[in-house]
């Protein structure tokens, strides 16, 4: 059964904005963060003045499908800008980056990855959405989607140079991975800034003994309302999936520092420890070295990744050690 999808038009201030990325199930409080992504009116900002439910101004749990909203239908809206909304919206994805995050097993056990609507928002990126390919994907290999800021990269430390925020054995890690697995970024920043630090760290030089075979950004990620969290952005590896067969579950592995990033595939990402103050850390840093064995390992002895306990990683290499 296909969700049915809303398109809406925001006016205000004096101007129109079109939201599209949305369906009947959808509730407000997505409606709210889709709004903030375009106008940088933070929810709790905004006043929906003709959006009404059952005659009474909506509450933000109430689904769009339930309002019978005709196409392109325009609400009226208005909300003042905070002197702080752009540092609070230039970096989505430092948000959590503090607390705890998605450790939470009563929330991680939520079955998001199967929930239609979110499904339907996967197809539309499938359909809708273009892939940045560097170079062709090689028959065999397995893929590994690798996050940029705090899992290669210190992107908030000042330094003179790229290489100091670099984290430690990148290059060599890179290298290793590359001869069992296809490489991927994907970040929660524009494909801009992307490409820039992809430059800055060298990943992208063509002497180098591995190449990307390709770049996703934020405009991939998906909006998804968790009970305990509100309404967050997230990877869906569906995207990928549903672009190249080649790629699925049983041979695709992600690395973020965020857990809530691979939401929608909760068995197929391993956390990562997140690299920040790099000046402190540059030459205590091993875990790309661990985590390079780890992905040898998996590759060598694991026909299906969807039998494995990424958060049992290390684990796994102390057994592959002492088993030989």
């Amino acid at each position: 059964m296909d969700s049915k999808e809303v398109s809406l038009i925001i006016k205000w201030s004096g101007k129109e904005f079109p939201i599209e990325d949305l369906t009947e199930h959808d509730t407000v409080a997505v409606l709210r963060h889709e709004i903030c992504k375009k106008t940088q009116v933070r929810p709790e900002r905004q006043k929906l003045l003709n959006l009404k439910y059952k005659g009474k101004p909506v509450t933000d749990d109430v689904r769009l499908g339930a309002m019978d909203l005709k196409p392109n239908f325009k609400v009226m809206m208005v909300g003042s800008l905070e002197s702080d909304i752009k540092e609070a919206s230039s970096r989505p994805e430092d948000v959590g980056s503090v607390v705890n995050d998605f450790d939470n097993e009563e929330e991680d056990n939520v079955a998001f990855e199967n929930k239609e609507v979110y499904l339907a928002k996967i197809n539309k990126r499938i359909k809708d959405y273009t892939i940045k390919e560097l170079n062709p994907p090689r028959e065999g290999k397995r893929l590994l989607v690798l996050d940029i800021d705090y899992t290669i990269f210190d992107h908030r430390s000042a330094a003179e140079n790229g290489t100091e925020l670099m984290r430690p054995y990148l290059h060599e890690f890179l290298t290793s991975a590359y001869q069992d697995y296809d490489i991927a970024i994907w970040s929660a920043t524009s494909m801009r800034w992307i490409v820039e630090k992809m430059k800055l760290l060298g990943v992208t030089d063509e002497a180098r003994d591995y190449k990307l075979v390709f770049m996703l950004d934020d405009a991939a990620m998906i909006t998804v309302l968790c009970p305990l969290r509100g309404v967050i952005e997230v990877k869906p590896l569906g995207v990928i999936w549903g672009k190249y067969s080649q790629y699925s579950s049983k041979n695709t592995i992600m690395f973020d520092d965020l857990r809530r990033n691979f939401l929608m595939n909760p068995k197929s990402g391993l956390r990562i420890k997140p690299f920040s103050e790099a000046h402190l850390n540059r030459h205590k840093d091993k875990e790309l070295v661990k985590l390079a064995k780890y992905l040898k390992a998996i590759a060598e002895h694991c026909d299906d990744f969807d039998t494995l306990n990424h958060r049992r990683w290390e684990d796994y290499l102390a057994k592959k050690r002492s088993s030989h």
